[in-house]
């Protein structure tokens, strides 16, 4: 069996416990027990994302999380879907710049299924890969980048900002989509170099949070995890470390057939797992977060420059995270306007701080969102993953509220100065361009009159 320990509730963890465990194989194993309710959740991170990826093979680790539910060796087509849903259960997976990740919520009786499951395809994907499902997937993803990112209002505008954000070379300058021409490029055998490398059992971190036993489900983990080879040749993500400042406004201006002009921002921020960032956090949720902040009611209440305004913060382990600001405008208002106002608030901001209902009302936010995520058995196994993953310890993830609880207004303040700033940014302008004339039917008019 395993070797493991189990945790005690540590202070701040609101009562909730975990143990941990590793295979021989090199498997992590964190198991959460909780009886509210009859299902089971189980969560599977691998440490790769598209931070891992080379230029000009960009979008492997999504498409490979498309590939992931094309079958295995004991699993045909769709059967993953099919055997999960089949049992009553719900299950899906996401690609993020660092993990990718995979996740079921079962009745607890069907635990063992998911779990045989997940063990299948990280040990025998290989078996099922082939040419054809390799096509039905690229397929898939470029159709999924045309109806997410290229064909909407807005779409690429994450895509735009990150390669402003991160200069070209850096691990997080491309986002996990990748682009048509490297999915085009993409090879049988770059999928199955790249499964190799990083689908290992030693390169992955499993959870299994609810109404479980855990010698049991440590049993099955054995079980089916157990005989999976460990695979030792992953290299090192490349240095995503950059200065705390970008030292200048980066700025591009797009010409896009959208509804409304906007403005958009990207603000280089403290790495996820530190203080800074916690109080980075609290400073962007008192600016823009929700309909009671700063940004919200100065521009869309009193000045009624904009329809919309919003500050949230992207958390990244191996990168400064990124505070991302969006604004739509209003009627025919021009950005120049909204930017000046927005400079403003931040600048006062930054010389006053949050005055103490802020505060207040900030922490209650943020410790609502992260008490919603651990409250639910999914959210807890994801959150556990994460922690193990990024940080080396999943327990941190049972006391991420208390942490939060902790930051002082002064540090919000100085987060705030030191981060918030016209030098710390980079900007889109969105500006809108009248609609393409439809010329098909002229075209085929003509024709038909010649």
């Amino acid at each position: 069996m395993p070797m493991g320990h189990t945790a005690t509730a540590q202070a701040g963890s609101g009562g909730l416990t975990a143990s941990e465990h590793r295979l021989a194989n090199g498997l992590r194993v964190v198991l959460s027990e909780d009886h509210l309710t009859p299902v089971a959740a189980v969560c599977l991170w691998y440490d790769v994302g598209s931070r891992h990826e080379v230029k000009g093979r960009t979008g492997l680790a999504h498409l490979f999380e498309h590939l992931m539910f094309q079958g295995s060796g004991q699993v045909k087509g769709n059967g993953h879907f099919e055997l999960v849903q089949g049992a009553g259960g719900s299950l899906n997976g996401t690609t993020s710049f660092e993990r990718t990740n995979y996740f079921e919520t079962m009745p607890t009786h069907q635990l063992e299924l998911a779990l045989w499951l997940e063990a299948d395809r990280m040990g025998s994907l290989l078996a099922a890969l082939d040419d054809e499902s390799m096509e039905n997937q690229r397929d898939v993803v470029k159709n999924e980048r045309r109806q997410r990112y290229d064909n909407v209002p807005y779409g690429t505008a994450f895509e735009k900002l990150t390669a402003l954000a991160y200069p070209e070379g850096h691990p997080y300058h491309h986002t996990p989509i990748g682009s048509m021409a490297d999915l085009d490029a993409a090879t049988l055998e770059d999928a199955r170099a790249f499964f190799r490398t990083y689908y290992a059992p030693n390169n992955a971190v499993l959870s299994v949070v609810g109404d479980i036993d855990p010698e049991q489900t440590l049993a099955w983990i054995e079980k089916y995890f157990g005989s999976i080879p460990a695979h030792d040749g992953k290299p090192e993500p490349r240095d995503g470390s950059l200065p705390d400042i970008i030292g200048e406004q980066l700025r591009e201006v797009v010409e896009e057939e959208v509804p409304a002009r906007a403005l958009m921002a990207a603000y280089r921020l403290p790495q996820d797992g530190t203080r800074a960032c916690d109080a980075a956090d609290l400073a962007l949720t008192v600016l823009g977060g929700g309909e009671s902040s700063r940004l919200y009611n100065r521009l869309v209440r009193r000045d009624r420059t904009a329809v919309a305004a919003g500050f949230g913060l992207l958390r990244l382990a191996g990168a400064p995270s990124l505070g991302w600001l969006d604004v739509k405008t209003s009627g025919d208002v021009e950005v120049p306007v909204i930017e000046s106002a927005i400079d403003e608030e931040l600048a006062r901001f930054a010389e006053e701080g949050p005055t103490d209902e802020e505060m207040e009302r900030a922490q209650a936010q943020l410790e609502r969102e992260w008490l919603d995520r651990l409250g639910t058995v999914a959210g807890r196994a994801d959150e556990l993953c994460r922690y193990a993953v990024l940080f080396g310890d999943p327990q941190l993830a049972l006391t991420a509220v208390q942490r939060v609880l902790e930051i002082t207004a002064e540090e919000v303040r100085e987060a705030a100065k030191a981060r918030l700033r016209p030098d710390n940014r980079a900007v889109l302008v969105y500006e809108p361009t009248e609609p393409a004339e439809n010329t098909a039917d002229e075209d085929q008019n003509e024709e038909a009159a010649q």
